[in-house]
């Protein structure tokens, strides 16, 4: 018998063997176990970043592209809508002009803010040792009202829009130079960083947000060269402020999803993509927009809710400021109208080109300005469809160092009766959400009355349970303050609802003993303290501090003091990098003095565009692992609604 044969012998000898034990086990009733089938893991879905589009909508400007984009398309964040019936009377969303100026007490508040800015850049010695002397506007004044314009080229003109083939809406650059004798209403459909809902034709939330849609479209149809059919194809992720209004958010992201088709969408904080995009772990980040700055510290990826700040001005309102102190100092362009769109479009460049925040060195405390001082001769061109190219000179003091610091003092804006200074306020509730967080605060609430009664009883059926008693009540009383997400709450009333209050102010306004007084009250005085606390205006400065004072440890303040990142469009002036942090460094409380190394405002990280910075970080966040997990789908939305931001949001809804 050969080897092979051999061993095919005792291959079915084995086997036999096998068989044998399989049937004695059987008999004695042992179950061999059960190998489990395969499972298949479910595929991971490739995303591919080319198909990821980031919306960044600002109140003036408009940031799109895709992820894979090295720069976004930035355009004018407007419309304009032909009339749908003769005769109907034209509207226009004013630019530069806003309420609360035109108060009677509005002039004498600009002139006291003024008067804080001259003591402010007086104070300061120039490089060579010497106090600034004070320019008077009134010289200036002498020489600019004597001034008459040089006619330049009258082919250079700009040309308005051609509207000859009537079309229903003109978007970006072409809505702003729509001729005002056309039949066209002209919106902004966002206004310091929330929808632009008013009471004036196109100002319902439907018609802002088929604004939104057109516009939306518009700049993805041309000039991202996508048709709007193959939408399905691509995801979407949305900046959105740091303090946001839900139902806005809610509607926006329903347009997104259901209107304009696209398959999933991500919805994050401005703030944090701003770190996202400038490299950066752990930052106080201050967002200077047109007509907003909003502040809040993120570490690690999460924004502090209680550090989130809202200040009611920005850089349009630092361009209406310049006009008035040209005015004052006799500007030769003596028809200039704030109503003008063209002539907004003209302050904006020449507060630009000429404002500036010049110091030089910050040495142990003492603030050193370069020697920019006294009049200063400067010209500038108007060119207008009406007429030819005009060139003006213009004789210039402080004017250029007076109005960019009225970010810093902002009663010189002469802002009267509006609400300045806005925190994050508590969910209205949605019936969409029945678990949101009003559900939450209702049954922590009735656990922590049937726990209270529970001690209670417990404290009275046992001698000395009077003292027992007394103590379960306090800790009972302190409900207010401990309720979840946020250390207290302020009613405020209304629709408003009720807002978050960090530690620091929680401590600051409301006494120990506060909490023995009937919660009516409490509530009511709340109230108070918390509408003056919005009435004032605060300092960018002083907002800078108060939201790092809002973080919970020192050790947190100490990396927010040493990471100040300024992000937007509304402090881009020369110097102003240094100036901001001069400010900084002589306010910050004598403590942190001593725990902080080094303090760092950076205004151009990577030397990237600020007004940039968080669409950059919305790319950024396209390209994360950690982001597959937080894609709400097209799908998700209709089945779940609003819910899904809850359970998806990076941040807490």
């Amino acid at each position: 018998m050969t080897q092979a044969e051999k061993e095919q012998e005792n291959g079915k000898e084995k086997d036999k063997e096998r068989d044998k034990e399989r049937e004695k086990e059987q008999q004695r009733g042992v179950k061999r176990p059960i190998a489990p089938p395969a499972i298949p893991e479910p595929l991971q879905e490739q995303i591919q970043s080319n198909f990821i589009i980031v919306v960044h909508p600002g109140s003036r400007t408009l940031c799109i592209g895709r992820a894979t984009d090295t720069l976004p398309v930035t355009v004018p964040h407007v419309i304009a809508r032909r009339h749908k019936q003769s005769g109907q009377p034209r509207y226009e969303d004013p630019w530069l002009l806003r309420e609360g100026l035109n108060k009677s007490e509005s002039n004498e508040q600009r002139q006291n803010g003024l008067k804080m800015v001259d003591q402010a850049i007086w104070s300061k010695k120039m490089s060579n040792g010497v106090r600034r002397t004070p320019v008077s506007a009134e010289q200036a004044r002498a020489y600019n009202c004597q001034i008459r314009p040089a006619v330049l080229d009258s082919s250079s003109r700009v040309k308005w829009t051609n509207t000859s083939h009537h079309p229903p809406h003109l978007v970006g650059e072409e809505a702003l130079h729509v001729n005002p004798s056309d039949c066209y209403n002209i919106h902004w459909p966002v206004v310091r960083g929330q929808l632009n809902v008013h009471s004036g034709p196109g100002g319902s939330l439907t018609a802002v947000l088929a604004d939104l849609e057109t516009i939306w479209s518009h700049i993805i149809q041309k000039h991202l060269e996508i048709p709007l059919k193959d939408l399905k194809y691509y995801r979407c992720i949305l900046l959105v402020p740091d303090i946001y209004n839900r139902q806005h958010i809610k509607e926006v992201v329903n347009m997104l999803l259901l209107n304009m088709g696209f398959s999933a969408i991500i919805v994050h904080q401005e703030s944090v993509c701003a770190t996202f995009g400038s490299g950066l772990s752990s930052a106080c980040v201050v967002d200077v927009g047109d007509q907003k700055t909003s502040l809040c510290c993120v570490e690690d990826g999460v924004s502090h809710r209680n550090s989130r700040l809202c200040l009611a001005y920005g850089g349009s309102d630092v361009t209406r400021t310049f006009l008035w102190l040209l005015q004052r100092a006799g500007f030769p362009y003596r028809d200039c109208q704030l109503s003008s769109r063209l002539d907004c479009q003209l302050l904006q460049h020449l507060k630009e080109t000429f404002c500036h925040l010049n110091q030089v060195s910050v040495e142990v405390g003492v603030c050193v300005l370069n020697d920019i001082s006294g009049l200063q001769d400067h010209e500038f061109q108007t060119r207008f469809p009406e007429g030819p190219a005009l060139l003006y000179q213009i004789r210039l003091g402080d004017e250029k160092l007076q109005a960019p610091m009225g970010l810093f003092y902002p009663t010189t804006f002469g802002i009267v009766g509006q609400k300045m200074t806005l925190l994050q306020y508590r969910s209205q509730g949605d019936s969409e959400d029945p678990h949101d967080e009003h559900y939450l605060l209702a049954t922590q609430s009735k656990q922590d009355q049937s726990s209270k009664s529970a001690a209670d009883r417990k404290a009275l059926s046992r001698p000395g349970g009077a003292l027992d008693g007394d103590m379960s009540g306090q800790v009972g009383s302190g409900d207010i303050s401990d309720l979840p997400r946020g250390c207290g709450s302020i009613g405020i009333g209304g629709a408003q609802g009720e807002m978050e209050l960090g530690p620091a102010q929680a401590e600051c306004l409301i006494g120990a003993g506060d909490m023995e007084e009937p919660l009516s009250a409490h509530l009511s005085r709340k109230t108070a303290i918390m509408s003056q606390f919005e009435s004032k205006a605060l300092g960018l400065d002083k907002a800078i501090l108060h939201s790092i004072d809002c973080c919970a440890s020192d050790e947190t303040k100490r990396k927010m003091y040493s990471s100040i990142l300024v992000v937007g469009g509304g402090l881009m002036f020369h110097g102003a990098q240094e100036f901001l942090l001069h400010r900084i460094i002589n306010k910050m409380p004598p403590s942190f003095r001593r725990l902080v190394d080094n303090v760092e405002v950076i205004t151009r990280p990577k030397d990237m565009d600020p007004r940039l910075i968080s669409w950059k970080g919305g790319a950024v966040l396209a390209c994360l692992d950690t982001t597959q997990e937080m894609w709400i789908h097209q799908g998700e939305w209709q089945r779940f609604g609003v819910r899904m931001l809850r359970e998806r949001a990076a941040f807490v809804w």
